[in-house]
Protein backbone atom coordinates (compact mmCIF):
# COMPACT_ATOMS: atom_id res chain seq x y z
CA UNK A 1 0.00 0.00 0.00
CA UNK A 2 1.49 3.63 -0.92
CA UNK A 3 -0.19 6.93 -0.36
CA UNK A 4 0.35 9.97 -2.86
CA UNK A 5 -0.01 13.72 -2.19
CA UNK A 6 -1.18 15.73 -5.03
CA UNK A 7 0.86 18.25 -6.40
CA UNK A 8 -1.61 20.45 -7.99
CA UNK A 9 -3.07 20.92 -4.29
CA UNK A 10 0.53 22.37 -2.87
CA UNK A 11 0.35 25.80 -2.11
CA UNK A 12 3.86 28.03 -2.78
CA UNK A 13 5.02 31.35 -1.61
CA UNK A 14 5.25 33.27 -4.36
CA UNK A 15 8.99 33.83 -6.15
CA UNK A 16 11.89 32.15 -7.38
CA UNK A 17 12.45 28.84 -5.60
CA UNK A 18 14.92 26.62 -7.60
CA UNK A 19 18.05 26.14 -5.31
CA UNK A 20 16.91 28.32 -1.90
CA UNK A 21 16.64 26.47 1.05
CA UNK A 22 13.06 25.04 1.07
CA UNK A 23 10.56 24.88 4.34
CA UNK A 24 7.54 22.54 3.46
CA UNK A 25 4.69 22.66 5.69
CA UNK A 26 2.32 19.70 6.91
CA UNK A 27 -1.10 20.50 8.28
CA UNK A 28 -2.88 18.72 11.12
CA UNK A 29 -5.82 16.46 11.13
CA UNK A 30 -9.12 18.05 9.89
CA UNK A 31 -7.32 20.93 7.95
CA UNK A 32 -5.67 21.27 4.53
CA UNK A 33 -2.40 22.98 2.80
CA UNK A 34 -4.48 26.33 3.16
CA UNK A 35 -4.57 25.96 7.49
CA UNK A 36 -0.66 27.40 7.92
CA UNK A 37 -0.10 28.83 4.92
CA UNK A 38 -0.97 31.97 6.37
CA UNK A 39 2.39 31.49 8.90
CA UNK A 40 3.86 32.94 5.86
CA UNK A 41 4.51 36.34 6.31
CA UNK A 42 6.03 35.78 10.04
CA UNK A 43 8.50 33.40 8.59
CA UNK A 44 12.07 34.32 7.83
CA UNK A 45 12.83 36.14 4.25
CA UNK A 46 14.24 34.05 1.31
CA UNK A 47 12.80 30.84 1.73
CA UNK A 48 10.87 28.55 -0.42
CA UNK A 49 8.22 27.48 1.36
CA UNK A 50 5.52 24.62 0.17
CA UNK A 51 1.97 23.88 1.64
CA UNK A 52 1.16 20.53 1.38
CA UNK A 53 -2.03 18.49 1.43
CA UNK A 54 -2.34 15.37 3.14
CA UNK A 55 -3.28 12.23 0.78
CA UNK A 56 -6.71 11.08 3.04
CA UNK A 57 -9.85 12.45 3.55
CA UNK A 58 -10.90 12.03 6.99
CA UNK A 59 -14.31 9.59 8.05
CA UNK A 60 -17.21 11.94 7.19
CA UNK A 61 -18.22 14.87 8.52
CA UNK A 62 -15.20 15.84 9.52
CA UNK A 63 -13.80 18.11 6.85
CA UNK A 64 -10.25 18.65 5.46
CA UNK A 65 -7.87 15.92 4.89
CA UNK A 66 -5.66 13.89 6.93
CA UNK A 67 -2.46 12.08 7.18
CA UNK A 68 -3.28 8.80 8.51
CA UNK A 69 -6.44 7.43 10.10
CA UNK A 70 -6.75 8.00 13.85
CA UNK A 71 -9.22 5.30 16.04
CA UNK A 72 -9.27 7.68 18.85
CA UNK A 73 -7.46 9.83 21.12
CA UNK A 74 -5.23 7.02 23.02
CA UNK A 75 -4.29 5.10 19.74
CA UNK A 76 -2.14 6.16 17.17
CA UNK A 77 -0.88 3.71 14.11
CA UNK A 78 2.79 4.01 13.68
CA UNK A 79 2.49 2.00 10.29
CA UNK A 80 0.08 4.58 9.04
CA UNK A 81 2.93 7.39 10.16
CA UNK A 82 5.72 5.73 8.59
CA UNK A 83 2.97 5.77 5.28
CA UNK A 84 2.24 8.88 4.96
CA UNK A 85 5.74 10.07 5.50
CA UNK A 86 7.00 7.75 2.51
CA UNK A 87 4.61 9.91 0.31
CA UNK A 88 6.03 13.20 1.67
CA UNK A 89 9.59 12.00 0.83
CA UNK A 90 8.52 10.57 -2.67
CA UNK A 91 6.76 14.71 -3.40
CA UNK A 92 10.10 15.98 -2.54
CA UNK A 93 11.94 13.51 -5.29
CA UNK A 94 9.87 14.84 -7.34
CA UNK A 95 8.78 18.54 -6.46
CA UNK A 96 11.82 19.86 -4.82
CA UNK A 97 14.92 17.83 -5.59
CA UNK A 98 17.01 21.39 -6.35
CA UNK A 99 16.29 22.86 -2.86
CA UNK A 100 19.63 23.98 -1.54
CA UNK A 101 18.32 22.54 1.84
CA UNK A 102 14.93 20.60 3.55
CA UNK A 103 13.58 21.46 6.45
CA UNK A 104 9.42 20.57 7.64
CA UNK A 105 7.37 21.99 10.17
CA UNK A 106 4.14 20.19 10.72
CA UNK A 107 1.17 20.57 13.17
CA UNK A 108 0.11 17.62 15.00
CA UNK A 109 -0.60 14.70 12.91
CA UNK A 110 1.84 16.89 10.41
CA UNK A 111 4.40 16.96 12.99
CA UNK A 112 4.35 13.08 13.88
CA UNK A 113 4.70 12.84 10.20
CA UNK A 114 7.75 15.12 10.06
CA UNK A 115 9.65 13.63 12.07
CA UNK A 116 8.80 10.13 10.36
CA UNK A 117 10.41 11.61 7.17
CA UNK A 118 13.48 12.29 9.49
CA UNK A 119 13.52 9.17 10.15
CA UNK A 120 13.52 7.43 7.14
CA UNK A 121 15.55 10.07 5.67
CA UNK A 122 18.16 11.70 7.77
CA UNK A 123 20.50 12.63 4.47
CA UNK A 124 16.99 14.38 3.25
CA UNK A 125 15.82 16.42 5.52
CA UNK A 126 17.87 18.84 7.82
CA UNK A 127 15.70 20.44 10.31
CA UNK A 128 12.03 19.70 11.69
CA UNK A 129 10.04 22.29 13.48
CA UNK A 130 7.40 19.92 15.58
CA UNK A 131 4.19 21.91 16.55
CA UNK A 132 2.16 20.13 19.31
CA UNK A 133 2.86 16.89 18.00
CA UNK A 134 4.87 13.78 19.19
CA UNK A 135 7.70 10.90 17.60
CA UNK A 136 6.29 7.93 16.92
CA UNK A 137 6.78 4.25 18.95
CA UNK A 138 8.80 1.95 17.24
CA UNK A 139 12.29 1.95 15.78
CA UNK A 140 13.55 2.95 12.60
CA UNK A 141 16.42 2.41 10.49
CA UNK A 142 17.10 5.80 10.47
CA UNK A 143 17.29 6.16 14.12
CA UNK A 144 20.95 5.42 14.56
CA UNK A 145 22.27 7.93 11.77
CA UNK A 146 19.95 10.45 13.83
CA UNK A 147 21.79 9.89 16.97
CA UNK A 148 25.09 10.51 15.66
CA UNK A 149 23.82 13.49 13.01
CA UNK A 150 21.92 15.16 15.54
CA UNK A 151 20.12 17.50 13.26
CA UNK A 152 18.51 20.53 15.12
CA UNK A 153 14.67 20.07 16.20
CA UNK A 154 11.96 22.37 17.55
CA UNK A 155 9.35 21.12 19.76
CA UNK A 156 6.68 22.98 21.17
CA UNK A 157 3.35 21.86 22.78
CA UNK A 158 1.10 23.64 25.71
CA UNK A 159 0.61 22.59 29.03
CA UNK A 160 -3.35 22.51 28.31
CA UNK A 161 -2.95 20.44 24.94
CA UNK A 162 -5.46 17.37 25.77
CA UNK A 163 -5.38 15.95 22.05
CA UNK A 164 -1.89 14.73 22.26
CA UNK A 165 -1.76 11.43 24.84
CA UNK A 166 0.44 11.89 27.65
CA UNK A 167 2.41 8.65 26.68
CA UNK A 168 2.96 9.72 23.28
CA UNK A 169 4.21 13.05 25.20
CA UNK A 170 6.57 11.18 27.40
CA UNK A 171 7.84 8.60 24.85
CA UNK A 172 8.65 11.88 22.69
CA UNK A 173 10.57 13.34 25.63
CA UNK A 174 12.45 10.78 26.04
CA UNK A 175 13.34 10.09 22.09
CA UNK A 176 14.13 13.70 20.88
CA UNK A 177 17.23 14.64 22.76
CA UNK A 178 18.85 11.24 21.98
CA UNK A 179 18.26 11.81 17.99
CA UNK A 180 18.46 15.68 17.46
CA UNK A 181 19.96 18.99 18.91
CA UNK A 182 16.44 19.82 20.49
CA UNK A 183 15.04 23.06 21.01
CA UNK A 184 12.27 22.73 23.57
CA UNK A 185 9.35 24.71 25.07
CA UNK A 186 6.44 24.07 26.84
CA UNK A 187 3.89 27.20 26.92
CA UNK A 188 1.68 27.85 29.59
CA UNK A 189 -2.12 27.98 28.78
CA UNK A 190 -1.54 27.03 24.88
CA UNK A 191 -4.15 24.46 24.08
CA UNK A 192 -3.79 22.08 20.95
CA UNK A 193 -2.85 25.20 18.92
CA UNK A 194 0.03 27.78 17.84
CA UNK A 195 0.77 31.10 19.72
CA UNK A 196 2.05 34.18 18.76
CA UNK A 197 5.42 33.46 20.90
CA UNK A 198 5.28 29.91 19.49
CA UNK A 199 5.51 31.54 16.22
CA UNK A 200 8.20 33.93 17.03
CA UNK A 201 10.65 30.90 18.71
CA UNK A 202 10.03 29.18 15.11
CA UNK A 203 11.02 32.58 13.66
CA UNK A 204 14.03 32.08 15.93
CA UNK A 205 14.85 28.12 14.82
CA UNK A 206 14.10 28.37 10.94
CA UNK A 207 16.28 31.36 10.83
CA UNK A 208 19.42 29.50 12.23
CA UNK A 209 18.62 26.70 9.94
CA UNK A 210 18.36 29.24 6.82
CA UNK A 211 21.79 31.10 8.04
CA UNK A 212 23.17 27.48 8.92
CA UNK A 213 22.85 26.28 5.15
CA UNK A 214 23.40 29.70 3.44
Amino acid sequence: MSLSIDPAATLWAPGERAGKALLVMLHGYGADEHDLFGLVPFLPDGLAVASVAAPLSPPWPMPGRSWFPVDSLDTRDSAGITLAAESLLRWLDAEAADAASVALLGFSQGAAVSLQALRLAPDRIDAVAVLSGYAAPGDLPGDLRLREQRPPVFWGRGTHDDVIPAQLIDHTAQWLPDHGELSGRVYQGLTHSISEQELSDVRVFLSQWKDAVA
